[in-house]
Formats: C-alpha cells, structure tokens, sequence
C-alpha cells in the first residue's frame, strides 16, 4: 500500500480501484500533475478510469486534507501531497518546471516579518517565479 492510500485508509476513505490506482499515480509522482496529467497517467494504468472519477478523486482527496491544491499562474490547478516538511517552490517561467526547496534564512525573514508587524506567523506559502541566468552572460 502506498503512503497516500494508507492516508486515505487512515482518514476512513472508502477505497474503490479507481481510487487506488489515482493514489498510486499521485504518490508516484515527482512533480506536480494537473488533473489531465493524472488521468492520462491513471488511464494508462486502468483504461476504465474516466476524467470526471479523477476529478472527483483529486477532490475528495483535497477535502480530505491529503492534497494540496497549486496555482502557479499558468491557468491550470496542480497538487501534490500534503507535504511532512514544510517547502517553497521555485517556477521556471521559461519551462514550467518546478523546483522545491527549503531555506531556513526565508523561513527566519518571514517570522520576523511578520512579528515586526505585531503578528504571529501560523503558515504561509511562498512561490517564486524566474528565469534561468543565461550562461552567456555570466561571461562578459
């Protein structure tokens, strides 16, 4: 059983097929799938698997707390699993390739950000966006 179907058993989902195979692709997957990247991926597991099941799937699983849903600015929702370790992301505007990372000076900034401004910082998200440094460049 793979970590996101175990998640789903955990919270007392009923599991069908369709949904295990759904689970297995998300937990499989090292980006960040829209919905029609995950049915194209969950069909070609289970051809019997429609759109509307993965998109009922992705938000039963959004509801659930399991996913979380990204909007990074190129006009389709993404998800990925509610992560242990907190993480930002980068997005390669040029690709839209997305990196994750972690960086204890931005999680400092911001909690003193926010504490300089009479708040206690419960969660954020933080999405940046760039373009690669030309090689070139670099050289002149």
């Amino acid at each position: 059983m793979d970590r996101l179907e175990k998640l789903c058993v955990e919270k007392g989902m009923r599991m069908t097929d369709q949904r295990r195979t759904i689970a297995r692709v998300l937990s499989e997957s090292d980006d960040h799938p829209d919905v029609e990247e995950l049915y194209q991926r969950a069909s070609a597991a289970d051809p019997k698997i429609s759109i509307a099941t993965v998109y009922r799937t992705v938000r039963l699983f959004e509801e659930a707390g399991i996913l979380e849903r990204l909007d990074f600015r190129d006009g389709r929702a993404r998800y990925e699993e509610i992560p242990k370790e907190h993480h930002d992301h980068l997005i390669n505007v040029k690709t839209g390739e997305v990196i994750e990372f972690q960086s204890e000076e931005i999680e400092a900034l911001q909690t003193r950000v926010a504490k300089e401004l009479g708040f206690t910082l419960v969660d954020h998200r933080l999405e940046l966006y760039g373009m690669p440094e030309d090689d070139s460049s670099a050289e002149s």
